[in-house]
Order: structure tokens, then sequence, then C-alpha cells
């Protein structure tokens, strides 16, 4: 429990950074002209990077420990707010774009490490079985992305406050004492095991982890697709100030972490730990598909809408928001399920290379689909690739090796 608690703590501390760069990124250059696209291009190796950061990052934390992976991980995040406060407003825009991917990058690789080898932990110190590794899992999920949100928040306040540089080392400056702390507090040898000794038996998965993987690219593509840029210019283009945008998308992932952190009352829970969840992820998913359908029915009524098509897109994103969230959790939950007890790392690693592949596709159709077809292209978008993650769930087996479960 201590250890869990360290782990998750010093994740808060950087997932609060992470969120507030990502509104202060966004909000900053869109004020200074960036097109919809550009502004998604800026956010391309942030995910990009995070593919190669999850598979390496499970096989180092297996390698290396929790401990220093950890710390590498905050180590980089540091190093990406310094690096990206050093941007000079007198350069050119191809320069400044250059220099803002690459910053961002660092950011990428430092927030998938952290966040393998944070949720690897829980699978090690997780030993009361499979009910206790849900509520860790969902706990643990919902609270991060809580904090996420506030990060939001806190990134459009001191955007407008203090100025782009100073809040960037503000937030290195945080983050410089969580990484001492959590260095500190833990054991060296947390999360140590045998690692794969070649390429093929690190891409060696179970059908289980496989299919998840699958299913996740389209799940959280298809939050992404309107999230990361369509929805913030949708509603500053709007009229709505910087503080409305990052206060909405702040109070949007707070209440959706919390919906995570009670998902496991939420499902009807198995002796095995996956008979009755796998049903649940279909049911769920069949739900959260049906919302953009009816969103996309509504703004294509144009005119006829008795309310502001804003009101609509918010209302819609508040309810999408519910089975996400419980979606999201069982799927943090499964992985840990199916995952292999001797290389956890690696397969929740490989499992959340997916999860980056899905943001990066995201991300980019965001801006692109926005720039073509405003917020409905992006709203299509979200509902094609969650019907590919329906079929895909539909094929996740009900039962796991017995090593795979705890």
């Amino acid at each position: 429990m201590r250890n869990y608690l360290i782990v998750t703590a010093s994740y808060w501390g950087f997932t609060l950074t992470d969120g507030a760069l990502r509104m202060l990124v966004l909000l900053h250059f869109y004020r200074l002209g960036y097109s919809p696209f550009t502004l998604a291009f800026l956010f391309l190796l942030y995910e990009a990077a995070g593919i190669l950061a999850n598979l390496g990052g499970g096989w180092l934390a297996a390698r290396f420990g929790i401990r220093r992976m950890l710390a590498l991980g905050l180590g980089l995040q540091i190093a990406g707010l310094l690096f990206l406060s050093a941007l000079d407003p007198g350069w050119s825009a191809t320069l400044s774009v250059i220099w803002v991917v690459a910053a961002q990058g660092l950011a990428g690789v430092a927030k998938d490490i952290t966040k393998t080898a944070s949720k690897s932990a829980i699978k090690i110190t997780s030993v009361a079985g499979n009910a206790q590794l849900f509520r860790w899992v969902a706990w643990f999920t919902g609270s991060k992305n809580a904090t996420k949100g506030f990060g939001f928040f806190v990134g459009g306040v001191l955007l407008d406050a203090a100025g782009f540089a100073p809040a960037l080392w503000a937030m290195a400056a945080l983050l410089a004492v969580i990484l001492f702390s959590c260095v500190a507090a833990l054991p060296s040898g947390l999360g140590v095991s045998d690692s794969s000794k070649s390429v093929r038996e690190l891409f060696g998965k179970s059908a289980g982890v496989n299919i998840l993987a699958g299913a996740r690219i389209f799940m959280f593509g298809a939050r992404d697709v309107w999230f990361v840029v369509g929805l913030p210019v949708f509603l500053y283009s709007a009229g709505w100030d910087f503080w409305a945008v990052g206060g909405f998308l702040a109070a949007w992932t707070i209440a959706y972490g919390g919906i995570q952190a009670i998902a496991p009352s939420m499902v009807t829970r198995s002796a095995d730990g996956l008979s009755r969840e796998v049903p649940a992820a279909r049911v769920w998913v069949i739900i959260l598909t049906v919302i953009p359908a009816l969103l996309v029915a509504a703004l294509a009524a144009g005119p006829a809408l008795p309310v502001a098509p804003e009101i609509v897109v918010v209302v819609s994103l508040l309810i999408f928001g519910v089975p996400f969230a419980v979606n999201s959790s069982l799927h943090s939950y499964l992985i840990l399920a199916y995952a292999g007890s001797r290389k956890a790392a690696e397969d929740v690693g490989f499992y959340y290379a997916a999860n980056a592949a899905g943001r990066l596709m995201g991300t980019l159709l965001s801006g692109l689909l926005y720039q073509i077809g405003g917020l409905t292209g992006c709203i299509v978008g979200s509902l094609i690739m969650l019907v590919a993650c329906t079929a895909i769930t539909f094929a996740l087996p009900r039962s796991a090796p017995q090593a795979s479960v705890a």
C-alpha cells in the first residue's frame, strides 16, 4: 500500500503538469494565429514518441525497476519544460514549430515512461486478487485523469496570469521536488524482473493483450479526434475565452476521472476476473458508440436546433464522458488481468504503445478533419473509430492464461 500511494502521488504531480502543458501550448499558439492543422502537428511527436516510449519503458521497467523509470520520466519532463521555455518569440514560424515539436517529443517520452512504470507498479503491489486490482486500477486511473483535468485549468490560468515561459518554469520546479521525493521514498528493487531477450519475445503477447490493444487504438482515437484540437478551437471560436475553455475541459476531465474511480461499482464482478467484465466492456462500448451518432444527427439539423450548437456539443460531451470513462477503466483493468505476472511491465507497455498510436491518429485527424469539415467532421471520424472499436471488443477472450491472473 505504501509503494502504491507513493507511485500514485508522484504520477498526480506529473499529470498536473502534463495537462497544464497541453493547454498552454494549444491556447498560446492558437492565439498567435496557428491553424487547427498546425496545432495538431505540434502534438504529433508527443504522441508518436509515446509509442516507442511505452514499448521501451515496459522493457526497461522490468530490467531496471520502477523507481529508476519514474525518475527518468520525471527528469525528461523537467528537461522538456525548460527546453520549451527557451522558445524565442522573435524566431520564424518554421523554427518555432520545430522547437515546439521537439519539446513536445521529450514530454511525450516522459509521459509514457512514467505512465507505464506507474501502472506496472499497481500489478506488482496488488496482492489480494482481482477485486483489489480493479479497485486500485480504477482509483489510480480516475484520480490521475481528475488531476490532469485540473492541470487544464491551471494551464489556462497560468497563461493569463504569468505568461508562457514563467508558467513552464513553475511547473519544472514542482516536478523537481516530486522527483527527489520519489527517489528517496521508493525501494530500488521495486518491479525488477526478467525482461525479454529478443524483439520476437517482446512482441509475443497473448491474444487478450493483442485484441485489447487493438480496441484501445480506436477508442482513444475516437476521443482525441474531437477533444484535442477540434473542441477547444470550436469553443474559442464561439466566443469562449481561455479561462472558459480551460475550465470546461478541466471540469469534464475531472468528472471523467471521478467516474473512472467508481467504475468497479458499475460493473458486475466475477471470481475469475474476466467472464463478466468482458461482456460488460462490450455493452459499454455499444452505449458509447450511440452518442456521437446522435450528435452527428443533431448537428446536421443546423438552424432547426432549438439551442446554440455549442450547447448541444457541451451536453453531448458530458454524456459521452460517462460510458467513455467506464470503458477506459475497464480496459485499464483488463490489460492487467490479461498481462503475464512475470512480465507485466512489458505487457502494459505494449498496450499503452497502442494507446499512444490511437492518440496519434486522433490528434492528427482532429486538426485535419476540423479544417475540412469543422467539428461535425471530427464527430463523424469519432463515430467511425468507435464502430471499429466495438467490433474488436467483441473478439476479446473471456479467459486468460493462468499466469496472467493476479
